[in-house]
């Protein structure tokens, strides 16, 4: 890459560094929104993610802004109703997985 301090490099420069800016902000909101999950639930750190990313899809929504709308509700901020419904379908989801693997433990257990 040229040093053209006055001219386009100078501006990709800024972009880019604006843009590596915004991903690390999004990823630790996705940081604290699993955490969150995580002591809720509670669930391992990949089911957290999994449901995260559920509902982000469920909502054609970015995940960063999935999250930052879990940690603002978290904080008293109205969680939309579109993902407070793909939020309870994630949640009974995950609990059946987990009634599933408890009596599939418990029947091999008996054996």
């Amino acid at each position: 890459m040229g040093e053209r301090v006055g001219g386009q490099d100078l501006d990709a420069l800024r972009a880019e560094n604006d843009q590596l800016r915004r991903a690390l902000a999004g990823r630790a909101v996705i940081d604290q929104a699993r955490g969150m999950m995580m002591v809720l639930t509670p669930c391992s750190r990949g089911a957290a993610r999994n449901l995260l990313v559920d509902i982000s899809r469920q909502c054609h929504t970015k995940l960063p802004q999935v999250a930052a709308a879990l940690v603002a509700g978290w904080e008293g901020k109205p969680l939309p109703e579109q993902m407070q419904l793909a939020l309870r379908r994630g949640l009974r989801r995950l609990h059946a997985e987990d009634r599933r693997c408890a009596s599939s433990s418990a029947d091999e257990s008996a054996r």
